[in-house]
């Protein structure tokens, strides 16, 4: 059996496609991705097929949007991102996904749930399809008490699917929604419709190259990450951490660019094998992405959250009320707030009690093994 990814230029999006499509070849399918080489090939594992999509968009145009992204919020920040950004997208992508099917010719097509046109060629070409749902917000509707906002993203996509020559029926799979959380985060799963099937996050078997001291680390221990696309605008963040956490009695790893002047116990690196290090780490101080926030609570890890934009504050909701973190205002919050909270969840045995529940309710749900199944159903093939 073959199945086909289809993927944006987005670093947390890829990420768990490659656990699922590890499993799918485990079992001896065959997996390919369509998507663009400049950002999504350092992140797939050697030898990995990859159908190239038209760099246009992802060239200059991301830089532009990730630049522009850093003032907007709220509905602002939804419209924007959709309208300047994932629809221009998903219309350079056609061509190339076009071609990646008549090549590969797939049994099935799993799409991430911000690369729409892949479902959309999915269902022009009569080929089963699931949406791969990376974060939360994806599957809560969160537009249900914004009726305005929600009538103007219907008529978007639907624009779309009139493109495309189809019927509007929407952004999501009508056969399988694969959704990378569980009820821990997400409440009962009896609100939501039978095709939504929830694995919790997708992080076995992902490769990870980037180096880091690990002889250098002591407990307790902190990550502090905004996200490589929030980078720019996390600069007073980042001073407000080392102000905060710089006299305190932890190590503090700092994930950020360009050379910082940090407080001694801290580790400043541009990139780190996330995964590898979340084994040695007390804490988390993070944004509110919904990888970076799953892959901490899958290693029974609470966090500290300062949500930016997009489904951040829902992500840091989801973890404040399941009783596993806090959240701080990311423009606002000042050094003892930042501390204090870190503290407590640091001291408190309820945060890490209630990450472990999380965490257990992750791993019964299956996570990559468990879409590969979901996967390999849908096309009348299970095993």
């Amino acid at each position: 059996m073959k199945v086909l990814f289809v993927v944006p230029p987005l670093t947390g999006h890829v990420n768990p496609t490659v656990s699922v499509a590890r499993a799918l070849e485990a079992r001896g399918h065959e997996v390919a991705w369509a998507a663009h080489p400049g950002k999504v090939r350092p992140l797939l594992p050697a030898g990995a097929r990859l159908f190239a999509l038209s760099e246009q968009v992802d060239a200059g145009h991301v830089a532009q949007v990730t630049d522009r992204a850093g003032n907007v919020r709220g509905a602002a920040a939804l419209k924007f991102l959709w309208e300047d950004f994932l629809v221009p997208l998903a219309r350079s992508m056609r061509p190339g996904i076009e071609v990646a099917v008549s090549e590969f010719a797939p049994d099935v097509i799993a799409c991430d749930q911000q690369a729409v046109m892949g479902g959309l060629v999915a269902r022009a070409r009569g080929i089963p399809w699931a949406t791969l749902a990376s974060t939360s917000a994806g599957v809560v509707n969160p537009l249900a008490g914004l009726p305005q906002v929600k009538r103007w993203f219907e008529e978007l996509i639907g624009g779309l699917e009139r493109e495309a020559g189809l019927h509007p029926e929407g952004e999501l799979s009508p056969h399988l929604v694969i959704a990378f959380t569980t009820s821990a985060l997400v409440g009962p799963l009896a609100q939501f419709p039978p095709h939504y099937r929830f694995v919790g996050p997708s992080i076995s078997d992902r490769p990870e190259t980037t180096p880091f001291p690990f002889a250098e680390l002591r407990r307790p221990c902190v990550l502090v990450s905004m996200g490589t696309v929030n980078a720019d605008a996390s600069g007073r963040f980042y001073a407000t951490a080392m102000a905060a956490l710089g006299d305190l009695n932890v190590q503090v790893v700092l994930v950020a660019p360009g050379a910082l002047a940090a407080p001694a116990n801290f580790l400043v690196r541009p990139y780190v094998p996330q995964l590898a290090l979340l084994r040695h780490v007390d804490a988390v101080v993070c944004h509110g992405g919904h990888n970076t926030t799953c892959e901490a609570l899958a290693h029974g890890v609470p966090l500290v959250i300062a949500p930016i934009k997009d489904d951040q504050p829902i992500v840091a909701d989801q973890v404040v009320a399941a009783g596993a973190g806090l959240r701080v205002k990311f423009g606002r919050v000042q050094a003892p707030e930042l501390r204090g909270a870190v503290e407590r969840v640091l001291l408190e045995r309820s945060f890490r009690e209630a990450a472990g529940r999380v965490r257990e309710s992750f791993a019964a749900a299956g996570g990559a093994d468990a879409a590969a199944e979901m996967v390999l159903a849908l096309a009348g093939r299970p095993g």
